[in-house]
């Protein structure tokens, strides 16, 4: 079997990438979640380099015919949910600031009522 050198540098990037991800898990600065998508992403991204006959099997599940047309199917379904994913954080984010400038401002009031009553 003769590698090309898109076959033999795309999976390494792909382990640099996963890599990274489950160093910032252990770092705290990303979800497990986070890690698992990143890892299932790279990892079909490096096993597609290696074995481009992976496409076929994909093509077989998904019913479309065209190889190029079936990845360009998934990568989108994959943009999709990535961006669902975005939305949800950003909104739980929101969420979160929205409570602590609550409470941040009935503490205020709470200092200020006090200041007002000595």
């Amino acid at each position: 079997m003769n590698l090309t050198p898109y076959q033999i540098v795309v999976p390494v990037l792909a382990l640099v990438a996963i890599s990274y991800a489950w160093n910032l898990v252990m770092r705290q600065k990303k979800t497990i979640w986070e890690a698992l998508l990143w890892t299932f992403f790279w990892g079909s991204i490096g096993a597609i380099a290696f074995s481009p006959s992976l496409l076929s099997y994909l093509t077989t599940i998904s019913g479309i015919k065209s190889e190029a047309t079936a990845v360009l199917v998934t990568c989108i379904g994959i943009l999709f949910f990535m961006v669902f994913y975005i939305v949800v954080r950003l909104e739980e984010m929101e969420q979160r600031q929205t409570r602590m400038v609550r409470a941040l401002a009935l503490k205020e009031a709470e200092l200020n009522g006090k200041e007002s009553k000595e």
